[in-house]
């Protein structure tokens, strides 16, 4: 009495040609939506989340960054990076983790180099300030292939500003006219379904062009980057929907669709069956 799937004898049930299609159809639903939920059970999604804070308070207040560019028209020996900040940090001619490659037959310079900069407002800037004999007419058009702070980050799916200067082309500018680009770096935490976090800046960019001169009237151009950090940051989660929910869906799925066409199937055989009944009534 307490059996609430209780058994209807096989003497009772009636095949038809109509339950069967709606059979085949249920089957082939049923994997379909199995097929596409298992996709998803399997895939990663990337939740990203905005939150005031400092994520690599481990880092000593120091960012990485990752500088490659070219002066086709700038002798190596005149080539030079120099690093300023609000802490009273003033670096002119910095060449540790730097390399100069002499491009056009040694008339142009590409310069690569990797440093550190303070988490304060500050500049770094190629300029030819950290030259013995400055030249009378320095040639500042460029290419910028890098420019990235932080760990690299190479995340499918993940689409942001990590080199938003890669591949400015200056080259057509004037040639004696000093660069400024304006960076504005955002903090960026990317965290895997381990959990093991990443740390990277993006950053925005403005840029202006114009003729700097010096007390005693020449034309010393330079390419600045001046940069300031966000507040704000931003965080890339890695996430898998848990196995429980998967499960439950697929119940769901499984019987949901056998209701929903078990009631078709109902309904059809009943009109099927009161036409029939209809007939034999008008032929007796």
């Amino acid at each position: 009495m307490f059996d609430v799937y209780r058994k209807v004898p096989k003497d009772l049930t009636q095949p038809t040609y109509t339950g069967a299609f709606i059979s085949i159809c249920c089957c082939v639903f049923m994997l379909f939506l199995f097929l596409s939920e298992l996709t998803g059970f399997i895939a990663t999604e990337i939740v990203n989340e905005l939150y005031v804070d400092d994520p690599d308070k481990d880092s000593g207040g120091k960012i990485d960054v990752s500088l490659n560019i070219s002066l086709p028209n700038l002798h190596c020996d005149l080539v030079g990076l120099d690093i300023q900040d609000e802490m009273g940090r003033h670096e002119v001619g910095h060449i540790e983790n730097s390399m100069k490659v002499p491009l056009n037959n040694g008339h142009g310079c590409r310069f690569e180099g990797e440093f550190s900069i303070n988490k304060v407002p500050g500049n770094f800037h190629v300029s030819t300030h950290s030259a013995t004999a400055q030249p009378q007419s320095p040639d500042m058009t460029h290419i910028i292939h890098k420019l990235a702070f932080g760990e690299k980050l190479q995340v499918q799916h993940v689409q942001g500003a990590f080199n938003a200067l890669g591949g400015a082309n200056r080259l057509q500018s004037n040639a004696l006219a000093s660069h400024d680009y304006i960076l504005k770096i955002v903090p960026t935490v990317y965290e895997d379904l381990g959990g093991k976090q990443r740390f990277s800046y993006q950053y925005t960019v403005a840029n202006k062009e114009y003729v700097a001169y010096s007390h005693t009237g020449r034309i010393i151009p330079a390419i600045w980057f001046r940069y300031d950090l966000s507040p704000i940051t931003v965080k890339y989660t890695e996430r898998r929907q848990p196995f429980y929910r998967f499960i439950t869906t697929i119940c769901a799925i499984i019987g949901g669709t056998f209701t929903v066409a078990g009631i078709i199937d109902s309904c059809i055989f009943t009109a099927s069956e009161a036409w029939k009944k209809i007939q034999i009534g008008k032929m007796s």
